[in-house]
């Protein structure tokens, strides 16, 4: 597979040119990458109004992942603004009400396109759950909700996989949503390798109108690198719109870095990147089962994922990172009740080898028997956009009771509100905050 957009940037390399364009580092090396770092100069074509060498790029990843896929150089929260606003403009074509129904467990920028777009929520919770951060819907689950539902949204927004390695059964919701005119909306940042599989599970492939993927999270890609996938049954002028969905809020000095990297990953995946994927896939299933039988217990169901529940090993999640990062191991998110490790094929064999022994050499101690607090449904008190928008201040999160939150207070990662702009802060959420280290609250004043 060709990679129009390195080609170009090696051979404008090779021409030394005097650069009188952006950036402002001409070329010249000081991280040692400025030399392919450029602009939108004659013949490099422009992402948002792509003709020439991306649109070529994008092509060929449309080809790998058998729909029309275009780039984001912002990372998988550009491609959810703008699958919101295409969601926003298809309720006004079939004179739907601006509403959306989501998964309990959206990234915060859910919520800041929720502001930005002033588009109502439906919070759907399931009937069970480990951590705030997961939230499965089941489809009799969903079908319960559009059967109640009045008015009915416009779309569906579920989070599939979820931080902690859970997938929801996107066929059967996709199914649910479509019965009832609703398009089903992905949040599939952690799985863009789901589509090289052996059998893929991209929610594309599962029935879903729009997905994205965080190319960087599970490919070799750059940070920020990121997919907006359309199936091939979505509204027709969705893919007449998607590049001005993107531009809308998207900055208009895309990062050629990130680009090239995107470009480059394509000839990757076309390389026997599903074959080793299996290979890979399948030792890391022998390394999760060696790890279960010397006391490991997991959650989640995503192939490369292990999200380790220390309370069950004796630790907490912190503590058994820390012990991780003593043995020069580090993850990519822990909090009091697990540690969660990402793997790609390019940990390689001996970087599984070198993880089992760390964890293997870590002592099992008795069971945490303390449960994590359960997060209860907050009290709506304004819209979000009305509660992002007010006057706010910053409190300790132990002085926010009764309070309604403005900003959603949560670092990334993992990005994921317990308590969403708009919503009371009561006791159970202070407990829940304090539980998970949130110490200040942004609320209205």
């Amino acid at each position: 597979m060709n990679t129009p957009i390195c080609d170009f940037v090696e051979n404008y390399i090779k021409k030394s040119p005097l650069r009188l364009h952006m950036p402002g580092h001409k070329g010249v090396s000081f991280l040692g990458s400025e030399n392919r770092d450029i602009t939108e100069i004659d013949g490099a074509d422009s992402l948002y109004e792509a003709k020439g060498i991306i649109s070529e790029s994008e092509k060929n990843a449309s080809l790998l992942f058998d729909c029309p896929t275009f780039y984001s150089t912002e990372g998988s929260s550009l491609c959810i603004r703008a699958m919101l606003y295409l969601a926003m403009l298809y309720a006004k074509d079939q004179n739907k009400a601006p509403l959306i129904a989501a998964a309990r467990n959206a990234h915060k920028v859910f919520l800041s396109a929720a502001a930005l777009l002033r588009f109502d929520i439906d919070w759907i919770y399931p009937s069970d759950n480990d951590s705030y951060l997961s939230c499965t819907i089941r489809e009799d689950e969903l079908e319960s909700y559009f059967s109640a539902a009045n008015p009915k949204p416009a779309a569906v927004y579920v989070t599939s996989p979820d931080y902690l390695g859970n997938t929801a059964d996107i066929a059967a919701l996709s199914r649910v949503c479509h019965r009832h005119g609703a398009l089903l909306i992905v949040d599939n940042a952690h799985g863009a390798y789901l589509k090289f599989l052996q059998a893929s599970h991209h929610p594309i492939d599962l029935g879903a109108d729009l997905v994205c993927d965080s190319a960087h999270k599970t490919l070799p890609v750059l940070t920020g690198g990121a997919y907006l996938h359309v199936s091939a049954n979505a509204p027709s002028f969705f893919n007449t719109s998607v590049k001005s969905a993107l531009g809308l809020f998207g900055s208009t000095s895309p990062s050629y870095l990130i680009l090239q990297s995107l470009d480059l990953a394509n000839r990757y995946m076309a390389d026997g990147y599903k074959e080793r994927l299996a290979a890979f896939a399948d030792s890391a299933e022998k390394l999760k089962a060696s790890l279960k039988q010397n006391g490991f217990n997991f959650l989640g169901n995503e192939p490369l994922k292990i999200t380790i529940d220390a309370k069950d090993y004796g630790y907490s999640g912190n503590n058994l990172a820390c012990e991780l990062m003593a043995r020069n191991i580090i993850p990519e998110f822990y909090d009091p009740d697990f540690a969660v490790l990402m793997l790609t094929p390019d940990v390689g064999e001996d970087g599984l080898k070198a993880l089992q022994a760390a964890l293997l050499s870590i002592d099992k101690k008795e069971t945490i028997q303390k449960k994590s607090p359960v997060i209860t449904k907050p009290e709506k008190v304004m819209g979000v956009a009305d509660a992002v928008f007010a006057a706010s201040e910053e409190l300790f999160v132990k002085d926010c009771l009764g309070r309604v939150l403005s900003q959603a207070s949560v670092s990334c990662p993992p990005a994921v509100p317990i308590v969403v702009c708009g919503e009371l802060i009561d006791k159970n959420a202070i407990e829940c905050m304090e539980y998970y280290g949130i110490e200040k609250c942004v609320v209205v004043k």
